[in-house]
């Protein structure tokens, strides 16, 4: 008799809910620093086909585009074409005093920003070992060796931009002409578990160094986001779009439960 696979999905089941990790301004101001920009003189063209790769990037990896992604998308378009049609301008030939048509859009991300730091401020009063801006823990220092440096916590679109540049680099890789291997997403959170176990930290390209096709690279990228979610590792980098690296961790009491997993209606 076959056994129930309540405890497996592959890649094109395994939901993602991405209001977990970040939403559209968190996207906006994550472009706005990656293109060392001024937030109050945005390249609308420029963040805005990035805005576009970003989402089309999150999509082919199923992951849960809410629609309010879709809005900002649609506000970023209409920005850009009110900023491409000639300013009104006044009977005497002198340009009118019209609102920049990203005003709105900067106070919002401004007013963000200001939040954002709030609560990260509140968040390192209240759990000093888990803050963004501290190291993950002592022991990391040990594995790093002398060299190093306080580390910042990555967040999602940090690695999505990671991810971009694995998938370019595979491009370049000889093809291997075997058939593709389906491989669930836990599975592959048991073969990175046992990677890490060794090592207890890799930088986040070895994490693919296996991975022979793009559906192999996406199931990586895809357990790695559950990983953090269940607080099983903690991915940290040197600097703003330095080096990745993730370090393994014990799992709290209170970390969530696994998607599917059975104990989670019970516990």
């Amino acid at each position: 008799m076959d056994q129930p696979q309540d405890f497996e999905s592959a890649a094109d089941a395994f939901p993602v809910k991405l209001d977990n990790f970040a939403g559209p301004l968190d996207l906006l101001l994550h472009l706005i620093r990656k293109n060392e920009v001024n937030i109050h003189d945005i390249p609308i063209a420029l963040i805005t086909a990035q805005y576009l790769d970003a989402i089309h990037l999150m999509q082919e990896l199923d992951l849960d585009v809410a629609g309010e992604f879709l809005v900002m998308a649609a506000t970023l378009i209409h920005i850009k074409s009110k900023l491409l049609l000639p300013r009104p301008e006044t009977a005497a030939g002198v340009e009118g005093e019209e609102e920049d048509p990203r005003d709105t859009l900067v106070r919002r991300l401004l007013e963000h920003q200001k939040f954002k730091a709030a609560a990260e401020l509140l968040h390192e009063r209240e759990q000093v070992r888990a803050a963004q801006w501290l190291r993950p823990d002592g022991r990391v220092a040990q594995i790093a060796g002398d060299g190093y440096e306080p580390e910042i916590e990555v967040d999602l679109f940090s690695l999505l931009n990671a991810f971009q540049a694995v998938i370019e680099r595979a491009k370049h890789r000889p093809r291997v002409l075997l058939p593709p291997e389906q491989i669930s997403v836990e599975a592959r959170i048991d073969q990175l578990l046992e990677r890490l176990s060794e090592t207890q930290a890799c930088g986040f390209e070895e994490l693919f160094a296996d991975a022979d096709d793009r559906g192999a690279l996406v199931v990586t990228f895809l357990a790695l986001l559950e990983m953090i979610r269940l607080k099983l590792v903690r991915v940290f980098q040197s600097s703003s779009f330095g080096p990745i690296r993730v370090y393994k961790r014990a799992r709290p009491a209170d970390a969530p439960h696994p998607i599917g997993d059975p104990e989670e209606h019970h516990g």
